[in-house]
């Protein structure tokens, strides 16, 4: 009996998340297909030429798994970060907190959320990236599990910013100036073989770097590290972002006070 309560409450949460943003497309979905269409063109069409070849591949098929997963990071953070704020501002957050709701089913209903909206978005990107490159998938289903994985630890990421955001110009201090940057230097645009040993060792430290690796392997079959390492790693920071998430509700952090 408890597990079917649980089960509609998730379903109730996922469902309100999804239609959230599928009732604004033309802001949620449409923008990341036009703004991935543009990188193509300048980035792929007209640098990409000058450049030649990255890693035996064509740059501008280089570059498709790095600009899919950009998209699928910066939706599944940006649709749980404001969601949450917004049910913090607009005070019916209450209603989950008294509810006989456990804290693991309303982070796993929030992050479902973002989930949905990062496979959409990476989804309608990838179908864009299909009109500028001839690539062809290497591995599905690592394709789909880096997909999956990345999701969940950046909408995971995007809870715990909501729980800390005291305004809405907190949910956008995170993606500014900590989320652009590690996706950028992240390889999304280059090889870590090009780079001096020193910027190598710098982004060793980016999980980004292991995420979009990992997700070139399952689209071209290249990477610049061992798969066992990225998906160590990106397991990793998903059990402690979730560990971290569970404490933060039950301690009513940013939420009773």
């Amino acid at each position: 009996m408890k597990l079917t309560r649980y089960y509609i409450a998730f379903k109730a949460i996922l469902s309100k998340e999804i239609l959230r943003f599928m009732r604004i497309w033309i802001q949620t979905v449409l923008p990341p297909a036009i703004t991935t269409a543009l990188y193509f063109i300048i980035f792929g069409k007209l640098i990409g030429e000058q450049i030649g070849e990255m890693d035996g591949y064509r740059y501008i098929d280089f570059i498709v798994p790095g600009l899919i997963l950009m998209s699928v990071i910066s939706n599944s953070y940006a649709n749980v970060v404001s969601s949450f704020y917004s049910s913090k501002f607009q005070r019916h957050i209450e209603e989950l907190l008294i509810s006989p709701v456990p804290n693991a089913v309303i982070l796993a209903g929030y992050v479902g959320g973002g989930v949905a909206r990062g496979m959409v978005v990476g989804i309608t990107v990838t179908m864009v990236s299909m009109f500028f490159s001839d690539w062809q998938i290497h591995s599905y289903s690592i394709t789909l599990l880096v997909f999956v994985l990345t999701s969940i630890l950046f909408a995971m990421a995007g809870f715990i910013n909501a729980i800390y955001a005291n305004s809405f110009d907190d949910i956008s201090i995170v993606p500014t100036f900590v989320l652009t940057p590690l996706t950028y230097l992240g390889g999304v645009f280059y090889s870590i073989t090009m780079l001096p040993e020193f910027w190598q060792n710098m982004t060793m430290i980016n999980p980004v770097f292991y995420m979009i690796n990992a997700f070139r392997y399952g689209l071209l079959g290249s990477s610049d590290i061992p798969l066992s390492v990225a998906f160590s790693i990106i397991i990793g920071f998903i059990v402690a972002l979730g560990a971290f998430s569970l404490w933060l509700l039950k301690k009513g952090v940013g939420i009773k006070n």
